[in-house]
């Protein structure tokens, strides 16, 4: 299997990782305009569940290092499926309370609150349950200090906008979800880590690589959907009840948005795991989930998310951008 050699690398594929993540909740957007986020999200778990498998069939497969895919599997204990079974039910709570947060308050506001709050506890827990010695503590703790700050300004930011914009009920539910999302969501890559061993080229027996973790997380999202999505579906946050009729008369190029949107943070989770030998769980897990940058810079410049607000809510934007790419540096920084 392809295995991350370096440290430059595994922090390349981790703003890679930034990337997906911070954007595939534009597909949520560009699917059609009456399509339903508990529709979207059915496509969006398939679209995981394919892409995870054509990773695992080629790269996972390829090359001589390692465990291949097929192998790495066959070997796999229970326990290690467990936890990352456990991981993946974890995350599909958390993410459907952030696409609904997204659908409900915008993308510049959900993903900012929601999963930069997932990094700063997510990161607190990979440092408590799979401490990494060649890591400064103190520069780790500072960047995401500065996180946090950007955080508080982005909810500010959102706070001032006017109620012509949105409205603040609605605004405050959405912030709400992706509070909760947020701190839902710290928790599934701990639990995803605990089955797999970080040492690729020469793993454990029993426990899984990268690959393998990432199939077996995107089967048990797909498994528990039919559980949480169906729920949702039948009691949504917004909105009257939706059915799986309605899901299949969908157009094919709508499914296929929604696909794509699972692919792209499939490509960004399966490369953060691939990271997480040469960065550490907690440095990799941070970078990535600097995603809410990307998910700002898209809902501000490209969908207009803010337009027209006051000049004060731009400082704040401004504000947030800054300390968030600060706090990514130093980051970076913290890996000895």
């Amino acid at each position: 299997m392809f295995i991350v050699n370096s440290y430059g690398l595994a922090v390349a594929l981790c703003f890679v990782t930034m990337l997906c993540w911070g954007s595939w909740g534009n597909t949520q957007k560009l699917a059609a305009k009456s399509w339903r986020f508990e529709l979207f999200y059915w496509d969006y778990v398939i679209g995981m569940v394919i892409f995870s498998l054509f990773l695992a069939l080629t790269l996972g497969s390829f090359g001589e290092g390692g465990r291949s895919f097929g192998a790495d599997l066959a070997q796999a204990d229970w326990k290690s499926i467990g936890w990352i079974l456990l991981g993946s039910v974890v995350f599909n709570i958390s993410n459907i309370l952030l696409s609904a947060s997204t659908s409900i308050a915008g993308l510049s506001v959900a993903f900012p609150l929601g999963v930069g709050l997932a990094l700063v506890i997510g990161v607190i827990n990979q440092l408590l349950f799979h401490p990494d010695p060649n890591q400064n503590i103190v520069l780790l703790f500072i960047g995401v200090a500065l996180v946090v700050i950007a955080i508080i300004c982005n909810g500010i930011a959102s706070g001032k906008v006017s109620n012509e914009q949105r409205d603040p009920a609605q605004n405050r539910k959405g912030i709400i979800l992706a509070l909760i999302a947020g701190i839902v969501m710290s928790f599934f890559g701990t639990l995803v880590y605990n089955g797999m061993d970080l040492n690729f080229t020469a793993p454990t027996a029993g426990k899984v690589t990268p690959y393998t973790a990432m199939f077996v997380f995107a089967v048990g999202i797909f498994i528990s959907n039919f559980l949480f999505n169906t729920i949702v579906m039948k009691h949504p946050f917004v909105g009257e009840p939706v059915t799986y009729g309605q899901y299949f008369k969908g157009s094919a190029k709508t499914h296929l948005v929604g696909m794509l949107g699972g692919a792209i943070w499939c490509l960004g989770t399966a490369l953060n795991y691939m990271s997480a030998e040469k960065a550490g769980p907690a440095i990799s897990y941070a970078l990535g989930q600097g995603a809410p940058l990307i998910a700002a810079i898209w809902g501000v410049f490209v969908w207009k998310e803010f337009k027209g607000a006051k000049k004060s809510v731009y400082a704040l934007l401004a504000a947030m951008f800054v300390l968030f790419i600060a706090g990514l540096a130093l980051i970076i920084a913290a890996r000895q």
